[in-house]
């Protein structure tokens, strides 16, 4: 049998309503492959844990070669590639999870093997400072060595791969659509730049519209790709939590950003550091904790900036900068918390947003 029927063989298989992740497995694991699958009576399929006598009889009919051989060349039309559990290729990581997608789409790059990976997922609308924390943290690792994998989300994920593209770093982007779906449209030029980079993968069949209930299911491969999770920005009903809880259950680490008592957006991630995620503020706690043995660290501070803000600057703008904090802050603040005139704040303001050390939010808010 050469590589295109074994692939139409596998996709006949996978393409059965009914057939879920973990019977399949059980399927292969006894019986070798989709081929003496198919070959089976129904007394060698029945014998499977978890097998339904209905599921079982369309396994025999073996109908859907047809759409099989459809949904093979739409894969190859969208440059996709599809790797099978079995297959070299697949993720050895992925592979132990309990519930494994069975087949892979692939766009992009091989993923390394050998890498360690890190998931970092969180809000769809984060604050400032959870984007910034999101970048901040993905740039840190892929500067050591270390991949980032995420889900192409708005928010954190976006932040997480664009930190990662930024330290040449290998990022994977988990879509909870069809590979040849760009979701959400506003991230397509983030999409074409990971598949120039990194890799993007999903278990869904082409076609497949951003329905609600497929980006939970995405999150076990975001995870199960990882050795820990990263979550940047979360409230406690975030996805980002269910995340965090398959990553347990698979035996993977997990890791929480601080942030302000006061904001919304963090009580998901307290409350992971409340039941026991380490707290981390830079990609090199979540490495050193793996005992990742990778390239030294470069720099902790502002994304793309090695050394200090401090650096060059004279007393009036320390001050300035001392104020401005993570979180953002009006300029009449900023003004009463260092007791000095309004036009000296204005022009030392201007001269770090030029400088890239501040930047400037709608409504005269500044932030690192």
């Amino acid at each position: 049998m050469n590589a295109q029927d074994k692939k139409i063989a596998w996709l006949s298989l996978y393409m059965i309503p009914g057939l879920g992740n973990a019977v399949l497995k059980r399927l292969i694991e006894k019986l070798g492959d989709p081929e003496a699958v198919f070959k089976a009576d129904l007394a060698e399929l029945m014998n499977v844990e978890g097998m339904r006598r209905d599921i079982a009889r369309k396994i025999m009919n073996r109908s859907l070669d047809t759409e099989a051989e459809k949904e093979l060349r739409d894969a190859e039309r969208c440059h996709a590639r599809i790797i099978a559990y079995t297959d070299p290729a697949y993720p050895a990581f992925l592979r132990e999870i309990y519930n494994p997608p069975m087949l892979l789409y692939a766009r992009g790059r091989e993923i390394p093997l050998g890498q360690t990976f890190v998931g970092v997922v969180g809000s769809r609308n984060p604050t400032h400072y959870g984007r910034k924390a999101a970048e901040k943290i993905a740039l840190g690792l892929a500067r050591r060595g270390a991949g980032v994998v995420s889900g192409l989300a708005r928010g954190i994920d976006a932040a997480a791969h664009r930190g990662c593209l930024r330290g040449n770093g290998f990022t994977i982007a988990v879509l909870g659509t069809g590979i040849d779906v760009v979701y959400p449209a506003s991230n397509k030029a983030l999409f074409e730049q990971i598949e120039t980079k990194g890799a993007i993968v999903s278990e869904f069949l082409t076609g497949t519209p951003p329905e609600p209930w497929n980006f939970p299911i995405r999150n076990r491969i975001i995870s199960g790709l990882s050795r820990g999770i990263a979550v940047v920005e979360a409230t406690k009903k975030s996805g980002s939590l269910i995340t965090a809880s398959l990553a347990l259950d698979q035996g993977r680490d997990v890791f929480a950003v601080p942030g302000s008592i006061d904001s919304f957006k963090s009580t998901g991630t307290h409350f992971l550091i409340k039941q026991g995620a380490k707290l981390i503020e830079h990609g090199d706690d979540i490495l050193d904790e793996l005992g990742f043995v990778g390239k030294e660290a470069v720099g902790k501070g502002i994304p793309g900036k090695t050394g200090s803000a401090h650096q060059d600057m004279n007393e009036s703008e320390r001050k300035v900068y001392e104020i401005v904090g993570d979180y953002p802050m009006h300029m009449d603040n900023i003004v009463r918390l260092g007791n000095m005139e309004v036009g000296k704040v204005a022009g030392i303001l201007m001269k770090m947003e030029l400088e890239g050390i501040v930047k400037q939010l709608p409504g005269k808010m500044f932030v690192r």
